[in-house]
Parts: structure tokens; C-alpha cells; sequence
């Protein structure tokens, strides 16, 4: 096994709550050495939401696995020193301050790359650096509900819902660890660094393919469907005896294999099924005649069933059920690593598997300012007096 893929790589992270700090604990879990700047005696707000275990916030926990933490108040004009020197020996800063906070504070790409030119540096806003919404505050429902995420989701009948997931924030690290990697691949070939400018609203509404093929077709906004694919019939969640299954048929063979595991093989003869536009016009009768046969029957039956005959099909599982399957078992899903509060802690790192790169160990996350002094001392060659000086003058 060689090193872990990111060996090597020195991350500044001043970001907090989810969209940033998802995407550095990305980087971290492939071996990039994290420095989370936090505010001293309160930290990153994310530490104060709930759940908690043993008085440690869970949801805190499982974004900012394998950190190290820096406790700076970013109002004193040493710390802010400190930051600068500190990205000076950094490949990578992320931040997801307004637009014109980071000027302000004497942190932004402008000033810290007249420092460290090979600085890539990650700035990531609700709607980005411009635009008539650049100034307006971002959290993962109103990207959702400003996206068009939300109209496309939900019963047909009923309002426009959010995902069970903050998935604006989510993708956003996504793609902010992506553009990075990306970046860090263009300044191996340049020798310079680079400003990302990355906004929430631009990810989220990127990323609907299916809806945004529906509306450059026929210039209409594509409604609520529900869990039915706006497109293929049938490709939905049916009841069956003893919960829901999902069932995904895309061509007319599998049809046709689906209506002989039913015991209904006329119907796929039938002029209202015998393509998909026709199925996708008669959808409600056919979600009838499905469900006559899987209502009868186990979800693990008609799961069996539609396999045997190489038709795509599984079960509706809630979280509680994906977490402990054997299928997150098989694959290491989940990662306990020991903890202070809460004895044990499970981790959930990427997933992504390297065939020669060695995986990272996950570790906890740390305590607030728990490696302040180990790495002013290591990286800026502070001694301990002089630490102690900058803490009495607060700016630790």
C-alpha cells in the first residue's frame, strides 16, 4: 500500500456548520491534515446542535471527524496575523463566510495569496459572488426551495417538501472538495493557486438532470410525480403485504419479464401497456395491477421474485434499517472509534474504496482549541511564552 491519496496536503479550514466543514472532513478522510480555525469558548455553532451524547453533539462530531482544532478570535488583529502565517504553509483554504466578510477580516483570496501564491482557496456562499441574491443569507431550505429541488418533491397532490437531508449543503462539499482537487491539478501544472467560487444555489440546481432535460425539451417546470420517475413506467414504490418495495423497469423485456413474474403475461401484449409512452400514460392502471400481485406477497418475495427474472427491485428501508444491514456491514459503513463522552463514537468517512492507496484511520473530532499550541509551535515555531502572551492579550 502506498500513502493515503491526500498525504501531505495542509487544509485551513474557516468554515463551519456543514456545506465547509463536509467538505474538508472529505479531504481529511483521504489524509489531508485539517486546521479548523474556531472561535474561542463557543467554536463552530455546529458544536452546540443536538443530538448529544454524554453532553458532545453527535451531528458536530460526524462532520468534523479527523480535524485538528485552532481556537482564534478572529476580531484580534494578532490572530488574524496568525491565520495569514498559518495559510502561508497551507495548500488549501476553505471558507464559507458572506461575501465581503473575509475582506473585511483581512483573510481573502486577495490578501492571502500575495502571500502564498500557490494558495487554492475555496470561498462557498448561498447564491455566490454575485448576482442579486450574493448578499442574502443561505441555509439548505431556502437553496432547496430557490432551486427547484422542492417543487419536483412530494406527492402530487399535495406541497412542494424538502429532502429528509440537508442536501444543499451536502452536495456543495461534494463539489467543493471536487473543485479543489481539481484546482490543486492545475497548480501541479502552473505552479498557481486559484480562487473557487462556489455557491449553493449553483450546485443544487446543477445537479437536476432529469428535471432540467424535462424543462429545456418542452420549456414547462416538470411537476411533482412523487416517488413515480417522471419519464419511465414503471419505475415507483408499491405496497405489499408487509411494507413497500421499489421496482425499476426501463425497457419493454423487462416489462414483459415483470408481467410473467405477476402470472399477467397478457398484459404486456396489451395496446395501453405495450410501450413505455403508453404505460406512462396509464400508469394508474397499472400501479392497480402491480399491486393486486405484490399486495399479496412479502416485500422479500417480490424482491426474490423480480431477481430471479433480472428485474431491478429492492426493498424501502428507513435509515435505522440501511445503517445495520448487512450491506453497510459488508462494506465498513460505519467506523466506531473510541471517544471521551461518548465511550464509543461510528463515523461515517467517505466511501469511496483505493486499491493501492491506503486508507486513513478515522479519528474523533477534537475538542475546541484542542491543538492551538501544538500547532502554533510546530507550524509557526512559537514558543510556549510567546503562546501564553497571545492568549493573555485574547487572542487565543
Amino acid at each position: 500500500m502506498s500513502e493515503s491519496p491526500l498525504a501531505g496536503l495542509r487544509v485551513l479550514d474557516l468554515s463551519r456548520v456543514l456545506s465547509g466543514p463536509y467538505c474538508t472532513a472529505l479531504l481529511a478522510d483521504l489524509g489531508a491534515e485539517v486546521i479548523k480555525i474556531e472561535t474561542p469558548g463557543r467554536g463552530d455553532d455546529a458544536r452546540h446542535f443536538g443530538p448529544f451524547t454524554g453532553g458532545a453533539s453527535v451531528y458536530f462530531a460526524l462532520i468534523n471527524r479527523n480535524k485538528k482544532s485552532v481556537a482564534l478570535n478572529l476580531k484580534d488583529p494578532a490572530a488574524r496575523e496568525i491565520v495569514c502565517r498559518l495559510a502561508e504553509q497551507s495548500d488549501v483554504v476553505v471558507e464559507n463566510f458572506r461575501p465581503g466578510v473575509a475582506a473585511r477580516l483581512g483573510i481573502d483570496y486577495e490578501s492571502l495569496s500575495r502571500r502564498n501564491a500557490r494558495l487554492v482557496y475555496l470561498s462557498i456562499t448561498g447564491f455566490g459572488q454575485q448576482g442579486p441574491h450574493a448578499g442574502w443569507a443561505a441555509y439548505d431550505l431556502i437553496i432547496q426551495a430557490m432551486s427547484g429541488l422542492m417543487s419536483v418533491t412530494g406527492d402530487p397532490q399535495g406541497p412542494p417538501t424538502a429532502l429528509g437531508e440537508s442536501i444543499g449543503d451536502l452536495w456543495t462539499g461534494l463539489m467543493g472538495s471536487w473543485a479543489i482537487l481539481a484546482a490543486l491539478q492545475a497548480r501541479a501544472r502552473t505552479g498557481s493557486g486559484e480562487r473557487i467560487d462556489l455557491g449553493m444555489f449553483d450546485s443544487l440546481l446543477s445537479m437536476q438532470m432529469t428535471g432540467l432535460a424535462n424543462l429545456l425539451a418542452s420549456g414547462k417546470a416538470p411537476p411533482r410525480v412523487g416517488n413515480r420517475h417522471p419519464v419511465t413506467t414503471p419505475v415507483n414504490t408499491y405496497r405489499c403485504r408487509d411494507g413497500l418495495v421499489a421496482l425499476v423497469v426501463t425497457s419493454d423485456a423487462q416489462f414483459k419479464a415483470l408481467c410473467t413474474v405477476m402470472g399477467r403475461a397478457e398484459l404486456a401484449a396489451q395496446a395501453r401497456f405495450l410501450k413505455n409512452a403508453d404505460r406512462f400514460a396509464n400508469e394508474a392502471a397499472l400501479r392497480a395491477a402491480i399491486e393486486e400481485w405484490s399486495t399479496a406477497l412479502a416485500v422479500d418475495e417480490v424482491v426474490a421474485r423480480c431477481h430471479a427474472a433480472e428485474i431491478p427491485a429492492g426493498p424501502v428501508w428507513d435509515l435505522a434499517q440501511a445503517a445495520t444491514s448487512a450491506q453497510a456491514a459488508a462494506r465498513g459503513l460505519l467506523r466506531a472509534v473510541p471517544h471521551p463522552a461518548m465511550g464509543e463514537l461510528k463515523v461515517v468517512p467517505q466511501p469511496a474504496r483505493f486499491s493501492r492507496s491506503a486508507a486513513v484511520e478515522p479519528r474523533r473530532e477534537p475538542a475546541l482549541g484542542e491543538h492551538t499550541d501544538e500547532v502554533l509551535a510546530s507550524l509557526l515555531g512559537l514558543k510556549p511564552a510567546e503562546i501564553e502572551k497571545l492568549r493573555a492579550g485574547g487572542a487565543l
